[in-house]
């Protein structure tokens, strides 16, 4: 990296200083929002000159001065941006949101250039067409293969003309991705519901207390209020015995970024869907969604079609069948009404309770979080050898943020791991890893930095967190995420970790949640909060046994968000100029029961809109979970779930390779074959209703 000009910000920024913080980690407690444009303008600057070094060099491309030289650029750059976009998503101010829409704009016009620069991309194609002849290693041989991707893909090779369009595209999609996450926030964290001493009838001591939590958070001492958190959301929609209460968070929770006001999210979505059709067009594509999935898993619009009907119909079939079951009850109860969508988790569970004795508020007291993060741990050492222990000397950006050490079998330091669990009105919805500094060999080991943030309900008045069941899963699911990130042992940046086809970035998390529910883990690890009894027997058979129960519901949610994003980016753009309608038509044309809602709603879709990375690949859960039921079932046939040799493989083929293989043949070098596609079915309990279908 090019040394920084020297100025005073050298002296006085620490995002410019070198830090001397345990594990050189970024210093958490000196860093302000003013620290953070004149960082990104000395980074801008230090990666044009690097870029433009590799562009001019006047001998003739070889793979260490053009694609190893492109690997060393833009240290600074990466610095910067890891702990901007942490901030920005997990502890903002509007400060921060404001530098975030300058950030944006600026990111997009520096990339810009770079990645279609017809002089750098000629470089990297020289060495594409001849890399047969180059004596690379597999991993550079693959660099290579993505590299020139990345630029083709991005327009390198298109006319002038067709650049500075494209270039105005992305710096446009970038203001609007920025601009819809900000209402997002907006929306979730302008509403509450303030619950007084007769409306909380039904709910779980757990959740009064996280309520209360919340309120405090939000300077409201003393009170009690749900917030628009899924968890907060989900757990009032399963407990709360007031209907009346229950379609009021239902339909806030529903209407983020669809209320009319400065937060409204439609205009902004029809602009993306022009936006990316009019890219994919100059690119060649005659679709979005073509654009997209040509460089993923699954290739084709036709086969994530194909894989979501193939799912779609039995799932259908057992959402309705339960919701008959579940009028029914209504009806035994006495009540004259139809079960409507802010009804169906509160009967899902009756019904539970009524089939297989078991509901999750039983299950609770035994989920604290600190046990949840302790088996998480646990089975990661029992599987990789890698021990933790955590530390208290690294600076956070949230005093409740807690940071471990990651050590390999051979005793030695292999990664940070932060843990920020809980919901906060700074902080957006939903749960994501992400990392501060990525694994790579390049110059010497350099160790990650990997973040898990989640959004669950804090205990008040000092009592732990007590997770649901999903929430549970959640944890491990993140957490699978965070061991692909600090696993990783690949020598290029490019290729760390989670640098994968999104359609195989979730097979390491999603089978990671298998562990969690194992009778052989919860009964080591699920502790009564007050007692420390252990779960009781009858109650974990009982939780085993419900585990299949509202799989219609949970499919038919996920299913319709994913087949709703599909064509969003197959159909003409010009077919979502009123996206309500465009919803509403789609929904009807693949039969969605009107008592179950998206999973995301359009206006709310942070996956597909806040940026690219999930566009017309929402499908890519259901994609990784072919994989991960599948593969789950390499230590089932071993008769144990922590077999040392199928440990071994999914260490050296899945989680510590990377990108540096191709996904297909990582799957099949861990398998032996690949994947088993009625696996997913199975582990669903749908495989009777596909049959049946």
């Amino acid at each position: 990296m090019s040394e920084p000009r020297q100025t005073t910000d050298v002296e006085t920024n620490p995002l410019l200083k070198a830090w001397v913080t345990p594990f050189a980690t970024p210093p958490f407690d000196e860093i302000k929002p003013e620290h953070f444009l004149p960082a990104f303008e000395q980074a801008f600057a230090d990666h044009s000159a690097e870029i433009a070094a590799i562009t001019n060099d006047p001998a003739a491309p070889d793979f260490a001065n053009t694609v190893t030289a492109l690997e060393r650029s833009g240290k600074l750059l990466s610095k910067v941006a890891a702990v901007f976009y942490d901030l920005v998503s997990a502890h903002s101010n509007p400060a921060i949101l404001e530098i975030d829409k300058e950030v944006s704009l600026r990111m997009a016009r520096h990339w810009n250039p770079i990645m279609m620069n017809a002089v750098l991309f000629g470089r990297i194609a020289h060495l594409h067409e001849n890399r047969a002849g180059l004596g690379l290693t597999p991993e550079q041989l693959r660099l290579l293969e993505r590299t020139y991707t990345r630029f083709h893909r991005a327009g390198a090779g298109l006319s002038e003309e067709a650049k500075t369009r494209m270039a105005e595209i992305n710096e446009r999609l970038a203001q609007l991705g920025t601009g819809f996450s900000h209402h997002l926030l907006g929306d979730e964290q302008d509403w509450f519901l303030e619950l007084g001493e007769s409306d909380r009838q039904g709910l779980p001591e757990s959740f009064v207390a996280s309520a209360k939590a919340a309120a405090e958070e939000r300077g409201m001492a003393g009170k009690a209020i749900v917030t628009l958190s899924r968890s907060s959301v989900e757990t009032f929609l399963k407990s709360s015995a007031r209907r009346d209460l229950r379609e009021k968070v239902y339909k806030a929770f529903i209407a983020r970024g669809d209320n009319g006001n400065a937060n409204d999210n439609n205009a902004t979505i029809v602009e993306i869907l022009k936006l990316r059709e009019e890219s994919a067009k100059l690119l060649g594509y005659p679709t979005y969604a073509a654009y997209r999935l040509e460089d993923s898993m699954a290739k084709t619009p036709d086969a994530v079609r194909g894989l979501l009907e193939r799912v779609w119909k039995p799932a259908r079939a057992r959402a309705l069948a339960d919701r008959d079951e579940m009028q029914a009850l209504i009806a035994e109860e006495g009540g004259n009404f139809k079960l409507a969508p802010w009804d169906w988790r509160f009967y899902a569970e009756k019904l539970r309770l009524q089939r297989a004795n078991f509901d999750d508020s039983a299950i609770k007291p035994y989920l604290g979080l600190d046990n949840m993060i302790a088996a998480a741990f646990d089975c990661a050492t029992r599987l990789f050898g890698v021990t933790f222990e955590e530390r208290k000397d690294v600076p956070v950006w949230h005093p409740d943020v807690r940071v471990w050490e990651m050590k390999g079998p051979d005793g030695k330091h292999k990664a940070l791991f932060y843990g920020d669990y809980f919901a906060r009105p700074s902080k957006r919805s939903g749960a994501w890893m992400t990392s501060l500094r990525d694994q790579q060999k390049l110059d010497g080991d350099v160790a990650p930095l990997v973040l898990n943030i989640c959004n669950f309900a804090k205990g008040a008045g000092g009592e732990p967190s007590l997770l649901s069941p999903d929430d549970a899963r959640t944890l491990f699911h993140e957490f699978g995420h965070g061991l692909h990130g600090m696993l990783s042992n690949v020598t290029y940046p490019s290729l760390s970790g989670t640098s994968v086809f999104t359609d195989f970035v979730e097979l390491p998390s999603q089978l990671y949640e298998h562990w969690q529910e194992r009778p052989e883990v919860l009964q080591k690890f699920a502790r009564h909060y007050q007692t420390g009894e252990p779960l009781p027997d009858d109650l974990l058979q009982r939780f085993l046994a419900a585990r299949k129960f509202n799989q219609g519901f949970a499919t038919v949610e996920f299913v319709s968000s994913a087949l709703v994003d599909l064509e969003f980016h197959t159909q003409p753009a010009a077919a979502a100029q009123d996206v309500r309608a465009f919803e509403r038509r789609e929904l009807e044309k693949i039969g969605m029961p009107e008592e179950i809602a998206l999973r995301h709603r359009p206006t709310q879709f942070g996956h597909i809109f806040t940026g690219d990375h999930y566009a017309a690949g929402y499908y890519s859960y259901m994609w990784s979970e072919v994989m991960d039921a599948d593969a789950f079932g390499a230590f089932e046939e071993a008769g144990d779930i922590f077999d040392p040799a199928v440990a071994k493989r999914l260490h050296d083929d899945i989680y510590s390779s990377g990108g540096s293989v191709d996904p297909e043949a990582a799957y099949e070098a861990f398998r032996g074959r690949p994947p088993e596609p009625d696996a997913l079915l199975r582990r669903r309990g749908l495989l009777e209703d596909a049959r049946a279908a």
